[in-house]
């Protein structure tokens, strides 16, 4: 998860329901329905896409005309597409990376390939693929460079395997590259129950065989992330979180500590830290970036450390490869199963935005283009 959350802002149009009276209703807003608009002729065949024309607005599906295929691309038929917190960042404005208006949303996403450039080698057509794209992956088609698709093992669902690239990805990144987890260790993972959590629960718990302490924000989470290998659940909206993670470990702490939340609960975490602990800074999904305080550090020989996923695709592409490979080769022998929290059609992408800004879902949710 590469996604940095400066508040708790909703957009209006995104918290209401496109019903017959609604003031948002495509009958009386045309130009915030679902648009079916050729590109113009002699533009060849055309794709539906969603796009994001106005920041903080709804997205709208249009047909847009495909392009032709350089040497070293790939054309897919994009069959799932998944919904990350970095899509909605990205469409207010306030993600790292600033496509110019309009775009396609859409980080990852599984499908077959159509088409290949004359230098491609890797793939052929027909292939399974999974493919991470920066921000142009939600439309039934996608032109992509050949380095940044995989292909799919044949034991491996198109479904399951578009949750391995962000989730997982980011997931094996922390825990093996960055906190450098070993077998035995205990690992701290907050707000367990959403994407990313639950890929660091099936990692932790299936491929390290590490102990997980599951944090969430209920009793219904805290339940399914029992249910999904870890060890033991903590529900910090009842109380603090060190606290509870004292009575299950005692003074000595958790090994590793995997957050996303950020704020106070991050505080917590770090403080919860064993002797030589690591803690791996995912993300702010709950709105706030806490200090650190430096002493906590020094006094347990702690080690705070950063993981920025979409960074490793520039700067160490080898790496980031690897990690990609490694979950499609786990999912593959079944050591680790995606959690699919729920599917929208593509026409309901604001209705997927809506889900995932409430935390209605766990696991993963995606946009089915077929």
């Amino acid at each position: 998860m590469a996604a940095v959350a400066r508040g708790p802002w909703l957009p209006r149009a995104w918290l209401c329901r496109w019903g017959p009276d609604s003031p948002l209703s495509p009958k009386r807003q045309p130009g915030l329905a679902l648009c079916y608009r050729r590109a113009g002729p002699g533009c060849g065949r055309h794709y539906r896409a969603a796009l994001c024309a106005e920041l903080k607005q709804p997205l709208a599906i249009e047909e847009v005309a495909s392009r032709p295929v350089r040497p070293h691309e790939v054309r897919v038929d994009v069959h799932f597409c998944g919904v990350n917190f970095a899509d909605i960042l990205v469409c207010r404005g306030q993600y790292q990376e600033k496509p110019h208006l309009p775009f396609t949303p859409g980080m990852e996403f599984s499908g077959t390939v159509l088409e290949t450039g004359t230098d491609v080698s890797t793939v052929k057509e027909g292939d399974r693929v999974i493919g991470v794209s920066g921000f142009n992956g939600m439309a039934e088609e996608c032109v992509i460079d050949q380095k940044t698709l995989w292909k799919i093992p044949e034991r491996v669902p198109l479904r399951e395997a578009t949750a391995l690239p962000v989730s997982y990805g980011t997931a094996i990144l922390a825990l093996e590259h960055r906190a450098r987890t070993r077998p035995g260790e205990t690992v701290l993972v907050t707000a367990a129950a959403g994407a990313t959590g639950l890929a660091v629960i099936d990692v932790a718990t299936n491929v390290l065989q590490a102990q997980v302490i599951a944090a969430t924000g209920s009793d219904e989470k805290c339940k399914l992330a029992m249910q999904k290998g870890a060890q033991s659940a903590v529900n910090y909206s009842q109380g603090s979180l060190k606290e509870a993670v004292r009575k299950l470990v005692g003074s000595a702490g958790v090994n590793v500590a995997i957050d996303t939340v950020g704020g106070e609960v991050f505080l917590e975490a770090l403080r919860s830290l064993a002797w030589e602990g690591r803690i791996v800074v995912v993300g702010f999904a709950g709105g706030n970036i806490a200090s650190v305080p430096a002493n906590l550090l020094l006094l347990k020989n702690i080690s705070a450390m950063g993981l920025y996923w979409g960074r490793y695709k520039d700067q160490s592409f080898p790496v980031f490869s690897r990690t990609l490979s490694s979950a499609l080769q786990y999912c593959q022998q079944g050591r680790i199963q995606p959690h699919i929290g729920a599917v929208f059609k593509l026409e309901e992408v604001n209705d997927a935005f809506l889900h995932v800004i409430q935390r209605k879902s766990t696991g993963k949710v995606l946009i089915s283009l077929k």
